[in-house]
Protein backbone atom coordinates (compact mmCIF):
# COMPACT_ATOMS: atom_id res chain seq x y z
CA UNK A 1 0.00 0.00 0.00
CA UNK A 2 0.76 3.87 -0.96
CA UNK A 3 0.12 6.99 0.85
CA UNK A 4 -2.88 8.22 -2.17
CA UNK A 5 -4.28 11.59 -2.84
CA UNK A 6 -6.67 12.35 -0.27
CA UNK A 7 -9.73 14.07 -1.66
CA UNK A 8 -11.77 14.36 1.54
CA UNK A 9 -13.97 17.42 2.36
CA UNK A 10 -12.49 17.35 6.14
CA UNK A 11 -10.87 15.93 8.01
CA UNK A 12 -8.56 16.72 5.14
CA UNK A 13 -5.28 16.04 3.91
CA UNK A 14 -2.23 17.25 5.98
CA UNK A 15 0.97 18.51 4.09
CA UNK A 16 2.99 15.52 3.87
CA UNK A 17 6.36 17.55 5.27
CA UNK A 18 4.14 18.90 8.30
CA UNK A 19 3.22 14.74 8.94
CA UNK A 20 7.19 13.60 8.57
CA UNK A 21 7.77 16.25 11.19
CA UNK A 22 5.13 15.64 13.74
CA UNK A 23 6.18 12.08 13.13
CA UNK A 24 9.74 12.52 14.26
CA UNK A 25 8.87 14.48 16.90
CA UNK A 26 6.09 12.26 17.74
CA UNK A 27 8.33 10.80 21.16
CA UNK A 28 10.34 14.00 21.75
CA UNK A 29 9.29 17.20 20.65
CA UNK A 30 12.29 19.73 21.06
CA UNK A 31 14.25 19.71 24.34
CA UNK A 32 11.55 18.64 26.00
CA UNK A 33 12.34 15.01 26.16
CA UNK A 34 9.02 13.95 26.27
CA UNK A 35 6.04 14.44 23.36
CA UNK A 36 3.91 17.72 22.73
CA UNK A 37 0.86 16.02 24.07
CA UNK A 38 2.88 15.04 27.23
CA UNK A 39 3.29 18.37 28.59
CA UNK A 40 1.75 21.22 30.21
CA UNK A 41 0.04 23.66 28.27
CA UNK A 42 1.07 26.17 31.11
CA UNK A 43 4.93 25.50 30.47
CA UNK A 44 7.28 27.81 29.02
CA UNK A 45 7.76 25.46 26.20
CA UNK A 46 4.42 25.10 24.91
CA UNK A 47 3.61 29.06 25.90
CA UNK A 48 6.24 29.54 23.18
CA UNK A 49 4.82 27.18 20.53
CA UNK A 50 1.42 29.20 21.09
CA UNK A 51 2.42 32.28 20.76
CA UNK A 52 5.00 31.51 17.76
CA UNK A 53 1.84 30.03 15.89
CA UNK A 54 -0.49 32.79 16.49
CA UNK A 55 2.04 35.04 15.12
CA UNK A 56 2.67 32.91 12.02
CA UNK A 57 -0.90 32.87 11.25
CA UNK A 58 -0.74 37.18 11.74
CA UNK A 59 2.01 37.37 9.59
CA UNK A 60 0.07 34.92 7.14
CA UNK A 61 -3.52 36.84 7.09
CA UNK A 62 -2.02 40.76 8.15
CA UNK A 63 -4.38 40.30 11.21
CA UNK A 64 -4.61 44.24 12.42
CA UNK A 65 -3.69 44.59 16.08
CA UNK A 66 -7.26 45.64 17.21
CA UNK A 67 -7.88 41.60 16.86
CA UNK A 68 -7.79 38.81 19.14
CA UNK A 69 -6.65 35.70 17.50
CA UNK A 70 -8.41 32.69 20.09
CA UNK A 71 -7.26 28.94 19.51
CA UNK A 72 -10.62 27.16 20.90
CA UNK A 73 -12.48 23.59 20.85
CA UNK A 74 -15.45 22.32 19.31
CA UNK A 75 -15.66 22.21 16.10
CA UNK A 76 -17.08 25.07 13.49
CA UNK A 77 -20.60 23.57 14.87
CA UNK A 78 -20.60 24.22 18.30
CA UNK A 79 -19.34 27.98 17.60
CA UNK A 80 -22.90 28.05 15.81
CA UNK A 81 -24.60 28.37 18.70
CA UNK A 82 -21.94 29.51 20.54
CA UNK A 83 -21.62 32.76 18.41
CA UNK A 84 -25.14 33.99 19.20
CA UNK A 85 -24.42 33.35 22.88
CA UNK A 86 -21.85 36.15 23.19
CA UNK A 87 -22.94 38.64 20.82
CA UNK A 88 -26.63 38.90 20.58
CA UNK A 89 -29.86 39.12 22.77
CA UNK A 90 -32.49 36.78 22.34
CA UNK A 91 -34.47 39.56 21.41
CA UNK A 92 -32.64 40.80 18.97
CA UNK A 93 -32.14 40.38 14.98
CA UNK A 94 -29.22 38.20 13.67
CA UNK A 95 -29.02 38.11 9.78
CA UNK A 96 -28.10 35.14 7.63
CA UNK A 97 -27.24 34.45 4.64
CA UNK A 98 -28.21 31.25 3.12
CA UNK A 99 -25.78 29.53 0.25
CA UNK A 100 -25.54 26.03 1.21
CA UNK A 101 -25.93 23.56 4.10
CA UNK A 102 -23.58 24.49 6.59
CA UNK A 103 -25.44 28.26 6.53
CA UNK A 104 -28.11 26.85 6.79
CA UNK A 105 -26.80 24.44 9.84
CA UNK A 106 -25.45 27.84 11.78
CA UNK A 107 -28.98 29.40 11.01
CA UNK A 108 -30.97 26.79 12.47
CA UNK A 109 -28.46 26.53 15.67
CA UNK A 110 -28.72 30.16 16.44
CA UNK A 111 -32.65 30.11 16.28
CA UNK A 112 -32.85 29.67 19.98
CA UNK A 113 -30.44 32.16 21.03
CA UNK A 114 -31.57 35.13 18.83
CA UNK A 115 -34.43 36.16 16.52
CA UNK A 116 -32.58 34.63 13.52
CA UNK A 117 -33.77 36.57 10.34
CA UNK A 118 -32.87 35.04 6.21
CA UNK A 119 -31.71 38.00 4.98
CA UNK A 120 -30.82 35.68 1.37
CA UNK A 121 -31.26 32.88 0.11
CA UNK A 122 -30.28 30.38 -2.92
CA UNK A 123 -32.27 27.58 -1.58
CA UNK A 124 -34.62 27.96 -4.82
CA UNK A 125 -31.54 27.67 -6.88
CA UNK A 126 -30.31 24.28 -5.11
CA UNK A 127 -27.52 26.31 -3.27
CA UNK A 128 -25.99 26.53 -7.30
CA UNK A 129 -25.12 29.99 -6.76
CA UNK A 130 -24.40 32.97 -4.18
CA UNK A 131 -27.48 35.19 -3.83
CA UNK A 132 -27.08 39.26 -5.54
CA UNK A 133 -26.20 41.34 -2.88
CA UNK A 134 -28.22 43.91 -3.87
CA UNK A 135 -31.28 41.48 -3.28
CA UNK A 136 -30.34 41.01 0.51
CA UNK A 137 -32.99 42.38 2.99
CA UNK A 138 -30.27 43.32 5.68
CA UNK A 139 -31.69 45.14 9.54
CA UNK A 140 -29.91 47.48 9.77
CA UNK A 141 -29.88 47.34 13.66
CA UNK A 142 -28.94 43.32 13.53
CA UNK A 143 -26.23 42.40 16.14
CA UNK A 144 -24.82 40.58 13.12
CA UNK A 145 -24.37 39.77 9.16
CA UNK A 146 -23.33 35.93 9.08
CA UNK A 147 -21.95 33.88 6.11
CA UNK A 148 -20.60 31.15 4.83
CA UNK A 149 -17.87 32.25 2.32
CA UNK A 150 -17.42 28.61 1.17
CA UNK A 151 -19.84 25.68 1.08
CA UNK A 152 -18.22 22.10 1.11
CA UNK A 153 -20.84 20.21 0.09
CA UNK A 154 -22.33 22.28 -2.59
CA UNK A 155 -19.05 23.69 -3.99
CA UNK A 156 -20.40 26.97 -3.49
CA UNK A 157 -17.83 30.11 -2.82
CA UNK A 158 -18.31 33.96 -2.42
CA UNK A 159 -15.62 35.52 -4.87
CA UNK A 160 -16.07 38.66 -3.17
CA UNK A 161 -16.99 40.28 0.66
CA UNK A 162 -19.94 41.47 0.76
CA UNK A 163 -20.08 45.11 2.30
CA UNK A 164 -22.72 45.35 5.30
CA UNK A 165 -22.15 48.45 6.65
CA UNK A 166 -22.43 49.17 9.90
CA UNK A 167 -23.39 46.14 10.67
CA UNK A 168 -20.68 43.50 12.23
CA UNK A 169 -20.23 40.77 9.47
CA UNK A 170 -19.21 37.19 10.73
CA UNK A 171 -18.25 34.41 8.70
CA UNK A 172 -17.68 31.01 9.24
CA UNK A 173 -13.88 30.49 6.98
CA UNK A 174 -13.56 26.76 7.55
CA UNK A 175 -13.11 25.59 4.06
CA UNK A 176 -11.00 28.56 2.75
CA UNK A 177 -8.91 30.17 5.48
CA UNK A 178 -4.77 30.01 4.37
CA UNK A 179 -5.90 29.14 0.58
CA UNK A 180 -5.35 32.81 -0.24
CA UNK A 181 -5.36 36.25 1.07
CA UNK A 182 -8.17 37.27 3.06
CA UNK A 183 -8.98 41.23 4.61
CA UNK A 184 -9.48 40.38 8.09
CA UNK A 185 -10.58 44.10 8.32
CA UNK A 186 -13.72 43.29 6.82
CA UNK A 187 -14.87 40.95 8.97
CA UNK A 188 -16.05 41.74 13.25
CA UNK A 189 -15.10 37.55 13.37
CA UNK A 190 -13.57 34.67 11.19
CA UNK A 191 -13.60 31.64 12.68
CA UNK A 192 -12.52 28.24 10.98
CA UNK A 193 -12.93 24.35 12.17
CA UNK A 194 -9.23 23.56 11.70
CA UNK A 195 -9.79 19.78 9.44
CA UNK A 196 -9.50 21.28 6.29
CA UNK A 197 -6.75 23.98 5.84
CA UNK A 198 -5.29 24.29 9.81
CA UNK A 199 -4.52 21.25 10.78
CA UNK A 200 -6.48 18.05 12.51
CA UNK A 201 -10.15 17.84 13.73
CA UNK A 202 -10.97 19.69 17.25
CA UNK A 203 -9.20 22.56 16.73
CA UNK A 204 -11.22 26.07 16.59
CA UNK A 205 -9.61 29.33 15.01
CA UNK A 206 -11.39 32.20 15.82
CA UNK A 207 -10.19 36.14 14.53
CA UNK A 208 -12.48 38.54 16.67
CA UNK A 209 -12.28 42.63 16.81
CA UNK A 210 -11.73 43.70 20.09
CA UNK A 211 -14.97 45.91 20.63
CA UNK A 212 -16.78 42.81 20.00
CA UNK A 213 -15.85 41.03 23.11
CA UNK A 214 -16.97 44.04 24.92
CA UNK A 215 -20.74 42.75 23.78
CA UNK A 216 -19.79 38.89 25.48
CA UNK A 217 -22.49 38.53 28.68
CA UNK A 218 -20.74 38.66 31.73
CA UNK A 219 -23.60 36.46 33.19
CA UNK A 220 -22.45 33.69 30.75
CA UNK A 221 -20.59 30.89 32.18
CA UNK A 222 -16.90 31.73 32.03
CA UNK A 223 -16.14 28.51 29.00
CA UNK A 224 -18.72 29.76 26.97
CA UNK A 225 -17.56 33.32 27.01
CA UNK A 226 -15.02 34.16 24.53
CA UNK A 227 -14.05 37.47 26.33
CA UNK A 228 -13.04 35.22 29.18
CA UNK A 229 -10.76 32.89 26.50
CA UNK A 230 -9.51 36.34 25.12
CA UNK A 231 -8.63 37.36 28.40
CA UNK A 232 -6.62 34.21 29.59
CA UNK A 233 -5.15 33.98 25.87
CA UNK A 234 -7.04 30.85 24.94
CA UNK A 235 -5.68 28.59 27.92
CA UNK A 236 -9.01 29.06 30.23
CA UNK A 237 -9.13 25.48 30.40
CA UNK A 238 -6.80 22.83 28.74
CA UNK A 239 -6.49 23.61 24.95
CA UNK A 240 -6.16 21.34 22.56
CA UNK A 241 -2.15 20.62 22.59
CA UNK A 242 -1.70 18.27 19.57
CA UNK A 243 -3.66 20.40 17.01
CA UNK A 244 -2.57 23.73 18.14
CA UNK A 245 1.10 21.81 17.58
CA UNK A 246 0.60 20.83 14.37
CA UNK A 247 -1.53 23.88 13.64
CA UNK A 248 1.99 26.26 14.16
CA UNK A 249 3.60 23.40 11.67
CA UNK A 250 0.74 24.47 9.06
CA UNK A 251 1.59 27.93 9.40
CA UNK A 252 5.11 27.44 9.17
CA UNK A 253 4.69 25.17 5.84
CA UNK A 254 2.50 27.89 4.20
CA UNK A 255 4.75 30.65 5.29
CA UNK A 256 7.62 28.34 3.56
CA UNK A 257 5.48 28.06 -0.02
CA UNK A 258 5.47 31.56 -0.31
CA UNK A 259 2.14 32.62 2.12
CA UNK A 260 -1.31 32.75 1.24
CA UNK A 261 -0.50 34.77 -2.01
CA UNK A 262 1.65 31.61 -3.24
CA UNK A 263 -1.20 29.66 -2.20
CA UNK A 264 -3.96 31.50 -3.79
CA UNK A 265 -1.75 30.71 -7.62
CA UNK A 266 -1.01 27.24 -6.62
CA UNK A 267 -5.10 26.63 -5.72
CA UNK A 268 -6.19 28.66 -9.02
CA UNK A 269 -4.21 26.65 -11.16
CA UNK A 270 -5.84 23.17 -9.46
CA UNK A 271 -9.48 24.55 -10.35
CA UNK A 272 -8.62 25.76 -13.49
CA UNK A 273 -7.26 22.16 -14.50
CA UNK A 274 -10.28 20.48 -12.58
CA UNK A 275 -12.93 22.56 -13.51
CA UNK A 276 -11.70 22.90 -17.35
CA UNK A 277 -11.60 19.46 -17.75
CA UNK A 278 -15.06 18.97 -16.16
CA UNK A 279 -16.71 21.56 -18.75
CA UNK A 280 -14.81 20.11 -21.39
CA UNK A 281 -15.42 16.67 -21.27
CA UNK A 282 -19.10 16.05 -22.30
CA UNK A 283 -19.18 13.61 -19.34
CA UNK A 284 -18.70 15.32 -16.31
CA UNK A 285 -21.08 17.91 -15.09
CA UNK A 286 -20.70 20.46 -12.46
CA UNK A 287 -24.30 22.53 -11.47
CA UNK A 288 -22.80 25.44 -9.85
CA UNK A 289 -22.82 28.93 -12.21
CA UNK A 290 -19.51 29.74 -12.83
CA UNK A 291 -19.41 32.79 -11.05
CA UNK A 292 -19.76 31.01 -7.76
CA UNK A 293 -17.47 27.78 -7.84
CA UNK A 294 -15.62 27.19 -5.27
CA UNK A 295 -11.78 26.66 -5.65
CA UNK A 296 -11.81 24.26 -2.56
CA UNK A 297 -14.58 21.97 -3.21
CA UNK A 298 -15.24 20.65 -6.78
CA UNK A 299 -18.72 18.38 -6.79
CA UNK A 300 -19.37 16.20 -10.03
CA UNK A 301 -21.85 14.10 -11.34
CA UNK A 302 -21.44 11.57 -13.83
CA UNK A 303 -24.12 10.87 -16.58
CA UNK A 304 -25.34 7.74 -14.68
CA UNK A 305 -25.93 7.15 -10.97
CA UNK A 306 -25.78 3.42 -11.75
CA UNK A 307 -22.03 4.56 -12.80
CA UNK A 308 -21.02 5.56 -9.47
CA UNK A 309 -19.96 2.55 -7.64
CA UNK A 310 -17.59 1.79 -10.39
CA UNK A 311 -15.90 5.12 -10.27
CA UNK A 312 -15.30 5.30 -6.69
CA UNK A 313 -14.03 1.68 -6.52
CA UNK A 314 -11.33 2.21 -9.26
CA UNK A 315 -10.62 5.64 -8.34
CA UNK A 316 -9.34 4.65 -4.96
CA UNK A 317 -7.67 1.24 -6.70
CA UNK A 318 -6.27 4.05 -8.52
CA UNK A 319 -4.71 5.95 -5.20
CA UNK A 320 -7.77 8.69 -5.37
CA UNK A 321 -9.30 8.43 -1.89
CA UNK A 322 -12.44 9.95 -0.38
CA UNK A 323 -14.06 11.19 -4.02
CA UNK A 324 -17.58 10.21 -2.89
CA UNK A 325 -20.23 12.94 -2.79
CA UNK A 326 -21.64 14.09 0.36
CA UNK A 327 -24.90 12.08 1.10
CA UNK A 328 -27.15 15.08 0.68
CA UNK A 329 -25.96 15.72 -2.73
CA UNK A 330 -24.57 12.28 -4.19
CA UNK A 331 -22.58 12.23 -7.39
CA UNK A 332 -18.42 12.88 -6.58
CA UNK A 333 -16.97 15.43 -4.68
CA UNK A 334 -13.12 16.51 -4.75
CA UNK A 335 -11.12 18.75 -2.38
CA UNK A 336 -8.60 20.38 -3.15
CA UNK A 337 -7.62 21.74 -0.39
CA UNK A 338 -3.77 23.39 0.43
CA UNK A 339 -2.59 20.85 0.61
CA UNK A 340 -3.31 18.99 -2.25
CA UNK A 341 -0.34 19.10 -5.37
CA UNK A 342 -1.58 19.62 -8.76
CA UNK A 343 0.19 16.30 -9.49
CA UNK A 344 -2.75 15.09 -7.06
CA UNK A 345 -5.53 17.24 -9.29
CA UNK A 346 -3.59 16.00 -12.69
CA UNK A 347 -3.76 12.23 -11.24
CA UNK A 348 -7.43 12.75 -11.15
CA UNK A 349 -8.19 13.81 -14.25
CA UNK A 350 -6.63 11.44 -15.99
CA UNK A 351 -8.24 8.81 -14.66
CA UNK A 352 -11.56 10.64 -15.11
CA UNK A 353 -10.36 10.76 -19.10
CA UNK A 354 -9.85 7.17 -18.90
CA UNK A 355 -13.10 6.15 -17.09
CA UNK A 356 -14.87 8.40 -19.57
CA UNK A 357 -13.36 6.62 -22.17
CA UNK A 358 -14.01 3.11 -21.36
CA UNK A 359 -17.68 4.00 -19.93
CA UNK A 360 -18.98 6.60 -22.35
Amino acid sequence: MSRGYNFSAGPAALPEDVLRQAQAELLEWGSARASVMEISHRGKDFIALAEQAEQDLRDLLAVPANYKVLFLQGGATQHFAQIPMNFARRDQAVDYVLTGDWSEKAAKEAKPLARVRIAASAADSNYARIPARAAWDLDPTAAYVHVTPNETIRGVEFHEVPDTGAVPLFGDVSSTILSRPLDVSKYALLYAGAQKNIGPSGLVVMIVRDDLLERCPRDLPKIFNYAEHAAQGSMLNTPNTWGWYLAGLVFKWVKAQGGVVAMAEHNRAKAQLLYGYIDGSGYYRNPVEKSARSWMNVPFTLPREDLDAKFLEESEAAGLLALKGHRAVGGMRASIYNAMPLEGVQALVDFMKDFAARNG
